[in-house]
């Protein structure tokens, strides 16, 4: 369902939507008839429920199991200390190592010829299988943002920069659009990718202002959303891409994560390519999911992983089968599996 005509969202609305997040187990149980009250003490310490209200909106009612429920719901599983599971699978806070690959503040470069610049470490939705919740963003904040465009600037082999967080799409318009323009004037830059789950969780942040700032580069806008399960997109998704496919030369794909008790099955993630083009996306990666500290409980093992792919490929065109893919420290590209 591609709209012919969008109307981008009024800039109050998502700004209203983002501070009214609910932040509360208590209350979220209390919007889908469960009783989630008693993990207000200690099962989302350090790492806080927050989740927006029309995401809320999709989750069905009176169901623990509920796919975008487990995606955001603190557990007290996440506090068990499991570092190593049967397959062999180590958690730690940073298994991607990632502080080995900061060339500077809120600079990360794993692969050649792109770099990872970190613009936030704000996010509109707390992830529980997030792979940077162990982030240290004290030591990439904003204010070290000139000496990151330096960095980039040295550096003539880097042709795309990809925004992340957090997510960039947090940042207001006028912090957002001069980010963009310090990269704008940095010649060998040619393409500009953002990662983002907003057109999928605050779909209202695609406003005017937000779309007039990703048109007036001239960089190549490659957005990539984070959609894990079809009941995640709905109208509200499709009016937000249809407007972010009207910037000149975007494209948009997306990337999900393969989460065990979310979207482990074929069936469940080729319904999830079928919608998504529907909306005019591409499907771009399935990644195995990060082994993070603490989100133990979203592991599928890689010989799972590749049946579920098979399975998907006897369904889908290859153009809607998305690539099965790890990231390994220290590799030149992501591992593909599939």
């Amino acid at each position: 369902m591609v709209l012919a005509d969008p109307v981008p969202w009024q800039p109050h609305v998502w700004r209203s939507e983002l501070r009214d997040a609910v932040a509360s187990p208590a209350e979220l149980g209390h919007m889908l008839g469960l009783p989630l009250g008693d993990l207000e003490n200690g099962a989302s310490a350090g790492f806080p429920l927050r989740v927006p209200r029309g995401f809320v909106a999709r989750m069905r009612w009176n169901d623990p199991s509920d796919p975008l429920l487990r995606q955001v719901l603190p557990t007290a599983e996440e506090q068990e200390p499991v570092s190593v599971l049967p397959d062999g699978t180590r958690f730690s806070v940073d298994p991607l190592h990632e502080k080995d690959f900061a060339r500077a503040p809120a600079v990360i470069q794993k692969y050649r010829g792109r770099a990872l610049l970190i613009a936030t470490s704000a996010c509109a939705i707390h992830c529980r299988y997030c792979f940077r919740r162990h982030f240290p963003y004290e030591d990439h904040g904003p204010d070290r943002r000139e000496a990151a465009l330096a960095t980039l600037r040295e550096d003539s082999q880097i042709t795309e920069v990809i925004l992340s967080g957090g997510d960039p799409l947090v940042l207001t318009d006028a912090s957002l659009g001069r980010l963009i323009r310090g990269l704008d004037e940095i010649n060998h830059v040619q393409r500009l990718r953002i990662h983002t789950r907003l057109p999928i969780v605050l779909p209202s942040r695609i406003t005017q202002d937000l779309l007039d700032v990703l048109d007036s580069t001239r960089l190549r806008v490659v957005i990539v959303a984070h959609a894990n399960h079809p009941h995640e997109l709905d109208a509200d998704t499709a009016r937000a891409f249809a407007c972010l496919a009207r910037i000149r030369g975007s494209t948009l794909l997306n990337q999900s994560v393969l989460l065990r008790g979310v979207n482990d099955a074929a069936p469940t993630l080729c319904a999830l390519s079928e919608r998504l083009f529907e909306q005019g996306v591409l499907p771009y990666y399935l990644h195995m999911p990060d082994a993070v500290l603490g989100t133990h409980g979203f592991h599928v093992t890689q010989a799972r992983a590749r049946q579920i792919h098979d399975a998907m490929g006897e369904r889908l065109p290859g153009y809607l089968l998305p690539k099965l893919a790890r990231e390994e420290p220290g590799e030149a590209a992501k591992t593909v599996l599939a």
